[in-house]
């Protein structure tokens, strides 16, 4: 019985934890995109977009970027080629509400949830940027790859990387860990 208790209790935290800062992220959205008249990207996708666009400069290419004027999202443009577009499922937001959800659900000492998370959502953060650069450059060199890379190589490294996290955190980090070993 006691098990079941502590399963419970993961999902129930899990789960409100995910649709409370699912719904904040929802909120935002709708606060700072537009999609009237003429479309504009939320500053989150904007701030993505100009990560992506500064490392693949530093990288020694030429990208242009601009507002897409028919839907919610920013064209990528290598050496005036149209490569790619940012939209908001590029930000790795969702990805970093589902890894807090499974930290918090999972819980540790205040300390230790605090300094994990930043560093995960960091980590997330830069590797989802890298993904955006690295898939932006390699769809203009292989084009013929660009399924291959979008559905599966990356989003495979992102959400490795994600699962890699919470492995750590399970091991070294959870209180229920210790309470299992202590």
């Amino acid at each position: 019985m006691k098990k079941n208790k502590v399963v419970i209790l993961f999902l129930v935290k899990f789960f409100v934890v995910y649709f409370l800062l699912t719904s904040i992220y929802s909120f935002y959205l709708s606060s700072t995109q537009e999609t009237s008249s003429v479309f504009a990207c939320s500053p989150v996708t904007n701030a993505v977009s100009n990560h992506a666009q500064w490392a693949c400069e530093i990288l020694g290419y030429n990208i242009e970027k601009y507002q897409n004027s028919k839907e919610l999202s920013i064209t990528f443009l290598v050496n005036g080629k149209i490569v790619s577009k940012i939209i908001e499922g590029c930000t790795s937001i969702s990805i970093m509400i589902l890894f807090l959800a499974f930290i918090i659900a999972f819980s540790g000492t205040i300390k230790n949830t605090i300094w994990f998370s930043v560093t995960g959502l960091i980590l997330i953060y830069a590797a989802n940027i890298f993904r955006i650069v690295f898939m932006t450059l390699a769809i203009y060199h292989y084009p013929e790859l660009s399924d291959v890379l979008h559905d599966f190589v990356f989003p495979g490294i992102i959400y490795g990387m994600v699962f890699i996290l919470w492995i750590i955190w399970v091991k070294k980090y959870a209180i229920i860990n210790k309470k299992q070993n202590g």
